[in-house]
């Protein structure tokens, strides 16, 4: 056998292993602990203070969608409703088989700190079509005089984050979409790989991102570090961003983990470029960035 042949064999087995590992995970059983903020592990004070609930109290709504994503997700704080301030948005793209209702405490949680959070039952985020149509929504809720979120949404704050295939769906969000240059900053969370994203179709071009972006994977399971997000491909990927940038893994983190697991981290990255919170900031920037110097956490590299 040629060594064509012998990696296409590879790649459609990684693709296959893939497929049957989310297939397995699909389930309406929840795959981030209702009790997450509380018991997951934090090995500094700025990890800590953001992955603990905010003052806010948290509402959802939701909202018909295209055959594409079938129903919108929003949730948002309460104490919008009588406000006259603008809240920061941030757009959720879920795993495969991982839909919104799987996840709910992780869309609580952030809008807990006083953001308005969007999903959708789309289970091909990978494509970056719903990415797109969360946007559109975004804009024109904003200008519905009858929509309770008439005027509040902060359209020039705009972030947003995935995990695994919905991670790819964010590098297609933010290099080859329509929509591209709506958001502010951006989190990928265990995303699928370049090769193998496109070997599925996810594309996206990691030269043309331009958003300040924060890339995090686990070290554990075959299934994270071999066949997902493996370190060498991770790093190569790292490179080609020519943006401001952030990457670190979670130590003993396998893939599902990294839903959830650091969260404290991507709440601080978004409290910081899309409200301006200078404590959360000393995650990532001035002389000693915590993330620089967790334990739990390795392969950092800041580029801000």
């Amino acid at each position: 056998m040629n060594k064509k042949f012998i990696s296409l064999i590879i790649v459609l087995f990684s693709i296959s292993i893939l497929f049957s590992s989310c297939l397995m995970m699909s389930s309406y059983a929840p795959m981030a602990p209702y009790d997450y903020t509380e018991s997951v592990k934090t090995g500094g004070e700025v990890e800590a203070k953001y992955l603990a609930m905010g003052n806010y109290s948290v509402d959802l709504v939701t909202r018909k969608g295209s055959e594409i994503t079938k129903k919108f997700y929003i949730y948002y704080p309460k104490e919008l409703m009588n406000s006259n301030s603008k809240f920061s948005v941030v757009v959720m793209l879920n795993g495969t088989g991982v839909l919104p209702s799987q996840y709910k405490t992780v869309f609580e949680h952030l809008a807990s700190w006083g953001f308005i959070v969007i999903g959708s039952d789309d289970g091909s985020c990978g494509f970056g079509n719903s990415a797109d149509e969360c946007i559109d929504l975004i804009f024109n809720e904003n200008l519905d005089s009858e929509s309770i979120f008439y005027g509040k949404m902060d359209t020039e704050n705009i972030g947003i984050t995935g995990h695994s295939q919905g991670g790819a769906g964010v590098l297609a969000a933010l290099s080859v979409m329509n929509n591209k240059d709506c958001y502010k900053t951006a989190v990928a969370l265990s995303p699928v790989h370049e090769e193998m994203s496109y070997e599925l179709g996810w594309n996206y071009d990691l030269t043309k991102i331009q958003t300040p972006i924060f890339l995090l994977a686990g070290t554990e399971g075959k299934f994270e570090t071999e066949t997902v997000i493996p370190i060498d491909k991770m790093k190569e990927m790292f490179e080609k961003i020519p943006s401001r940038k952030s990457m670190a893994r979670k130590v003993g983190m396998e893939h599902g983990h990294m839903l959830y697991s650091a969260d404290g981290y991507v709440t601080a990255w978004f409290m910081w470029l899309l409200k301006g919170d200078e404590n959360a900031r000393k995650a990532f920037g001035g002389e000693n960035p915590e993330l620089s110097t967790n334990k739990l956490y390795s392969d950092q590299n800041l580029k801000l």
